[in-house]
């Protein structure tokens, strides 16, 4: 591990590699370019970028239209304003006709912070996962950011990409290579298996150390594509463990720990999952440390409720 990067930093980072490699690339903004870091993209390719003033609706139909003429659309906001706004016309509009519009949700989660439950998003994935034809994207460090999303211009079809204002260390090696609907592994373990995804992947790793103190091998898989979800992978990871966990800075409704609950509630002989995130309820103003240490979200928080959670299952 090494650095500390916010994932957005690394998407404005990559958005703007794109624009010079692909003529065919626009950026389109609801007034948060500095926020979403697409400004970079803005100075760089002016006749590319349109900033949309605060009107996602606008902006996410746009889209639409450009990609109906043949361009790859990057459509950028707040992730709990481009997926709660702007949920009919990208159903409707995109997703219907699978059009290959790139949304990007930018400061997703509880680490938000201070800005508070109207702009903590815990309910996007569940939003774009529900949708046909979306594929959904959420990186856990800076270098699977990158590659998120060449990975993304490249897809023919709509995707929803999460990225995070919380700085997070790189965990890949340089010889990662991402790729759509695969998981990895990150840490091998024969006690628990633990399915993390965007910034959580690092706390989750943080979390398998204290684990490891305390004579418990925690397998950490690093589930940067919830849809479509790599099933195989899952179920793979689940053998001859006696506890799944979920880690995720969302509601544990709808999120990857829903993922997970369907995958493996098909697969006979599952061990139990545990489902750590947002239980059900709004976020609240707080530092992002903070929210997540409330929530259970801290490494020493998730080691004790995967802990406990052991316990009962041995019994």
């Amino acid at each position: 591990m090494s650095g500390m990067t916010e994932t957005r930093f690394a998407y404005g980072e990559a958005l703007l590699e794109l624009g010079s490699q692909r003529k065919d690339v626009v950026v389109l903004d609801a007034d948060l370019y500095k926020s979403t870091r697409t400004v970079l993209f803005r100075d760089a390719f002016p006749a590319r970028f349109f900033d949309m003033g605060i009107s996602e609706l606008d902006m996410v139909s746009t889209a639409a239209g450009l990609a109906s003429q043949g361009l790859v659309p990057f459509c950028n906001s707040f992730a709990i304003f481009i997926t709660g706004v702007c949920y009919m016309p990208i159903r409707t509009q995109i997703c219907y006709p699978s059009l290959p519009v790139k949304l990007v949700g930018s400061s997703a989660g509880l680490t938000e912070g201070p800005d508070g439950a109207s702009h903590q998003s815990l309910e996007d994935i569940a939003l774009m996962r529900i949708l046909p034809h979306m594929v959904v994207l959420s990186p856990s460090d800076d270098l699977e950011t990158r590659q998120c999303t060449r990975a993304a211009a490249e897809y023919p079809g709509p995707v929803y990409i999460r990225v995070s204002r919380y700085a997070v260390p790189r965990l890949h090696q340089d010889s990662f290579r991402f790729a759509i609907g695969k998981a990895d592994t990150m840490r091998e373990g024969g006690d628990v298996a633990v399915f993390t995804t965007g910034i959580m992947t690092w706390k989750a790793m943080e979390a398998a150390e204290l684990l490891a103190k305390k004579g418990i091998a925690a397998r950490v898989v690093n589930v940067a594509t919830i849809k479509p979800l790599d099933e195989k992978a899952v179920r793979a990871a689940v053998e001859g463990v006696s506890l799944a966990v979920s880690v995720e800075e969302h509601s544990i409704i709808g999120g990857l720990g829903g993922a997970l609950a369907e995958c493996l509630s098909a697969q006979a002989g599952s061990p139990s999952l545990l489902r750590l995130g947002v239980r059900d309820v709004f976020g609240e103003s707080g530092l992002a440390d903070e929210t997540l240490e409330k929530h259970g979200l801290q490494p020493a928080g998730i080691a004790k409720s995967i802990e406990g959670a052991l316990k009962k299952v041995k019994k």
